[in-house]
């Protein structure tokens, strides 16, 4: 399978360490709990300091959970930046049979989505951009990512990091994202489309655009 724009995957990976790598000495190892509903089921989950959302479900993930169309019951799916876990915990839930893949640059993150999986009774492949981009091409591609990017990153970063991974969508898969409307999403939709990737929006609700987008 070809991937467009895979000129771009090693500069956005070096992007993604500059900006996110997990630094455990300088931060407390302190985790703090998290009581939360994922996919109607009651959680006892955890954060940490340095890991977004450390105390609580943030909003604007809680609007993808709310809007999103419902998950196929099986596929290869891709939480992409999975903080703490509620978007692949999320997924794994909904679709018992699909191979949910999760990937954040922070190594505490990413441990602490695998306690929270173990929590929650689901499996997870959770590893670095490196780990899960070769997972997600030995799968065959993506049939689905769900999102919400890290946009303080700034606008060229980004875009990097959207080129690397929505090129592994498969024809069909889809990858939703949300998005703070003051932070860029109404420009994001249309700099999507320009790059290949038909983009709509499928709910504007509490400040946050869900945008749907479709492979190039």
């Amino acid at each position: 399978m070809a991937y467009p724009h895979e000129e771009t995957k090693n500069n956005t990976l070096e992007v993604m360490e500059q900006y996110f790598t997990d630094q455990p000495a300088a931060l407390a190892a302190e985790r703090t709990p998290i009581e939360v509903i994922l996919a109607g089921k009651k959680l006892s989950l955890e954060g940490a300091q340095g890991v977004f959302s450390a105390r609580q479900l943030d909003k604007a993930t809680s609007v993808l959970l709310a809007e999103a169309p419902a998950p196929p019951e099986a596929g290869t799916f891709l939480d992409l930046g999975c903080g703490w876990g509620p978007l692949a915990i999320s997924l794994g839930l909904l679709s018992p049979n699909s191979q949910v893949l999760a990937v954040d640059v922070s190594e505490r993150a990413r441990d602490l989505t695998r306690t929270n999986a173990q929590r929650a009774g689901v499996c997870l492949q959770v590893g670095s951009p490196e780990e899960i981009f070769a997972a997600a091409k030995a799968a065959g591609g993506l049939d689905l990512i769900w999102s919400n990017p890290p946009v303080r990153i700034g606008k060229k970063p980004l875009q990097e990091l959207l080129l690397t991974w929505l090129p592994l969508l498969n024809p069909g898969g889809e990858a939703i994202l949300v998005m703070g409307k003051n932070l860029g999403a109404d420009s994001m939709q249309k700099w999507l489309c320009a790059q290949g990737f038909p983009t709509r929006r499928l709910a504007s609700k509490k400040g946050f655009r869900l945008l749907a987008v479709s492979p190039a």
